[in-house]
């Protein structure tokens, strides 16, 4: 057995030292943490979350605004002219025209002292607040998912297209020995024509394998606004670690309470309970403290040519009390108990797929594992076959097909084991983001698997 792996590494070396090269990571390649910090600065979908995060938080002070007293100033200055005729006896007297001005202004101050609208709505405004945060960490958990993703994707379409140019390189040389052989008349020409064809579709599927990358560089490009000239890729001899804790219904029960769509669903569902509150308060009076200070000054041309100056000060309690909206109050409290069934059926729908995902995730990771274990030992038992097809061919008790097949085999185990394990990773990722747990320190967990190491 040593003696044909022997034969196929010495046979095989150009080959496996070109896909060596497409395998690892030049110096200086960007890691997934650094283009994680690229992307939290640079991603658009990101920072529009930021935004509206600082937006939502705003919803607190104005809710507090509603409780506080509020104070407003009006002033004026009137120009006033009068006409004014004194009568005689004997018939009409002289009109004649008086013009002055008034001056005044007024201060007024209200605190509410019983309004129960303006309470609920800033018990509403502190769920508001906590909606507004929920969304920014969903978006932070996806911004991580989006990037590990992209990053993940580049590797596998190099991974992808580095497998179909080594066996393209390896069906070449397969070719040319075939054509070898038909001239020496050791073989026939079906092998040639066979070898001919692989190579061919070799050539085709390099194309499509190109443009693949393409796009995802483009992918990744569109989250941090440029392209790394190379990725740090995964290291070759990787041990991937099961989820803690190991039992699935942990992960389950952590992703109905923290996820945080579930989260957003809760403050929802709070918000539509105070809505019903806030709109039956519309029957209810309400009670202010009401202070105004005034100056009032009148020109010394008005009728009866003497001016004057006041000034006023007034404070009292004023109720208003609501007798008949036309039945716009009773609409609006229906209308509120139907949003708050809405919002409870959507936090129990949020609650399952929460739930689902979780254990969608977690047994991608399980069974990624598994398929890892298997792949790893698959692409020994294929090296092995294609050592043993190789020897046999030159022998003559193996025919090219044979040898093709092994070499195809070889490289496609070589791909699916990459990608199994990206894969797994990015169900690992998930998973967490399920259960609300995703942070940046998961990227460096991630992240340390990187490197040549």
């Amino acid at each position: 057995m040593k003696t044909l792996l022997n034969t196929f590494k010495m046979r095989n070396a150009a080959v496996l030292a070109a896909c060596a090269l497409a395998f690892c990571a030049p110096a200086g390649a960007a890691d997934l943490l650094q283009i994680f910090r690229d992307a939290k600065a640079n991603d658009a979908a990101f920072a529009s979350a930021r935004a509206a995060l600082e937006a939502g938080r705003e919803k607190l002070p104005q809710g507090q605004a509603l409780l506080l007293p509020t104070l407003s100033m009006t002033a004026n200055s009137i120009y006033n002219e009068f006409d004014v005729r004194t009568r005689t006896g004997a018939g009409s007297g002289t009109w004649l025209n008086r013009p002055f001005n008034s001056n005044g202004y007024t201060v007024t101050l209200t605190q509410p002292l019983f309004r129960m609208q303006n309470w609920t709505q800033y018990e509403q405004a502190e769920f508001q607040v906590g909606q507004s945060e929920a969304s920014f960490g969903q978006a932070s958990q996806d911004l991580i998912v989006r990037v590990a993703q992209a990053y993940f994707d580049v590797l596998a379409s190099q991974d992808s297209l580095a497998t179909i140019q080594a066996q393209k390189t390896a069906i070449g040389e397969q070719l040319a020995q075939a054509k070898r052989n038909f001239e020496v008349g050791t073989a026939t020409i079906t092998d040639t024509h066979e070898a001919q064809a692989r190579f061919d579709l070799s050539t085709s599927q390099e194309i499509v394998g190109q443009n693949d990358l393409e796009l995802k560089q483009r992918a990744l490009q569109q989250l941090i606004g440029r392209y790394p000239e190379s990725l740090t890729r995964l290291q070759p001899k990787l041990q991937l670690s099961p989820p803690q804790p190991t039992a699935m219904e942990s992960w389950v029960e952590s992703a109905q309470r923290q996820n945080y769509s579930v989260r957003l669903q809760e403050a929802g569902y709070e918000i539509a309970s105070r809505e019903i509150a806030r709109n039956r308060a519309g029957h209810l009076p309400t009670l202010d403290v009401v202070g105004t200070m005034g100056v009032t000054s009148v020109g010394t041309n008005s009728l009866n040519g003497v001016g004057n100056d006041q000034k006023f000060t007034t404070l009292g309690l004023q109720l208003a009390v609501p007798l008949y909206a036309g039945g716009g109050v009773n609409s609006r409290v229906r209308e509120a108990i139907a949003n708050q069934d809405k919002a409870r059926a959507d936090l129990e729908n949020s609650r399952r797929q929460a739930a689902f995902a979780a254990r969608q995730s977690f047994l991608g990771v399980t069974n990624g594992m598994a398929q890892v274990r298997a792949l790893e030992q698959a692409l020994l038992s294929s090296e092995t076959a294609l050592a043993s097809n190789k020897l046999g061919y030159e022998v003559g008790v193996r025919i090219n097909i044979d040898v093709l097949n092994s070499q195809q085999q070889v490289f496609s185990t070589q791909r699916d084991l990459s990608k199994a394990r990206y894969d797994t990773l990015m169900n690992g990722l998930r998973l967490k983001a399920a259960a609300g747990t995703l942070t940046e320190a998961d990227v460096e967990e991630v992240n340390r698997l990187l490197g040549n190491s």
